[in-house]
């Protein structure tokens, strides 16, 4: 089954359940894929899918920053719960030790040997772990390895 069709299949269940935030969450996101398929002219594969997914998870993460930093607890736990909604639909995420592993990995590939390497290294990098962890911890990664 595809993302899209266990979204569809999850947005049923919720309607059924009267589970009104989960709905809502499905809604959203099941609408930034309607558009970027609006926009393409085309029907999104399940690579399509999670980048909108993890941009959408990312989005939320800026928000949830934000509102924790100027003390909105209330918003923040919304937005807590809406990340928890659509992660359910994202691959297992990386530990910080799987995640050095492969970093370490592609910098023997590359032969990446100081900061100036790093966007090679980066561009080797990232469809590795693509949608399975987050860009900064990544970046963050690659900066202490190399330097």
């Amino acid at each position: 089954m595809s993302l899209s069709e266990r979204l569809n299949e999850d947005m049923k269940q919720a309607m059924k359940n009267q589970d009104k935030f989960k709905l809502s969450v499905i809604r959203m996101i099941r609408s930034a894929i309607k558009n970027v398929e609006i926009d393409q002219k085309k029907t999104l594969g399940d690579e399509e899918v999670l980048d909108i997914l993890n941009r959408e998870i990312k989005q939320r993460k800026d928000s949830l920053h934000e509102f924790e930093k100027a003390g909105r607890d209330d918003l923040a736990e919304a937005v807590k719960k809406e990340i928890e909604v659509i992660a359910v639909y994202m691959p297992q995420q990386l530990t910080e030790e799987e995640i050095q592993a492969i970093v370490q990995q592609t910098i023997q590939e590359t032969g990446a040997s100081s900061k100036a390497d790093m966007g090679k290294l980066m561009g080797a990098l990232m469809p590795k772990v693509k949608g399975r962890a987050d860009g900064k911890l990544v970046n963050q990664l690659v900066q202490k390895l190399l330097s």
